[in-house]
């Protein structure tokens, strides 16, 4: 199998890149064009997603990197990397990748002062039946497309989504010990 990227342009890409190792799965920091080549699934961490957006743009990668998407690179964004996967941002005209069917409110958890881990509800296949999640600055999503599959939620909101080769989380499962969304994706990006 091909490495896992995890884009680095800004944002909390350490985390995943310990996690993946936990799992002993191959991957590294991917930043440019070229880098996007030679790996089976890329990562979008959390971080400051209108930052991302305009480093995507910056960087001439967000057409790239859609287009990519679109033909089946499988991706897994948490956090502000569900916000740029999104195909709207409530209130929001910052650059969007806009290939997972789903609207989200920014920063919908509360402030970074107002961070909070709880339990979230895993309903996919193959996934425990629960898991920590913890929210910083997270997004809710608000809506989601009828080809998207509820993973995970907190409160009756959908907090972990999937459509096709796409996943994505509001909060940051990187920062737990729980590998259960990052084994489901080591696994949607190997097949």
């Amino acid at each position: 199998m091909k490495p896992i990227g995890v884009l680095s342009l800004q944002g909390g890409y350490d985390p995943h890149l310990k996690m993946l190792a936990r799992l002993g799965v191959e991957a590294y920091k991917v930043s440019t064009l070229s880098e996007f080549d030679n790996i089976s699934g890329l990562i979008i961490p959390g971080g400051e997603s209108t930052t991302i957006g305009k480093l995507l743009v910056q960087h001439n990668l967000l057409e790239p990197l859609r287009e990519r998407i679109r033909s089946g690179l499988c991706v897994f964004g948490t956090c502000a990397g569900l916000i740029l996967l999104a195909h709207q941002a409530e209130g929001s005209v910052q650059p969007l990748f806009d290939v997972l069917d789903v609207d989200v409110k920014r920063n919908a958890y509360g402030r970074q002062s107002s961070s909070f881990e709880a339990i979230v509800k895993l309903v996919g296949e193959n996934l425990p039946p629960q898991m920590a999640g913890i929210f910083i600055r997270a997004p809710q999503i608000i809506r989601i497309g009828s080809e998207v599959k509820v993973l995970a939620s907190y409160e009756d909101f959908p907090v972990a989504v999937q459509q096709g080769r796409i996943m994505a989380a509001s909060f940051h499962p990187e920062l737990t010990q729980d590998t259960a969304l990052h084994e489901a994706f080591v696994k949607l990006a190997q097949s």
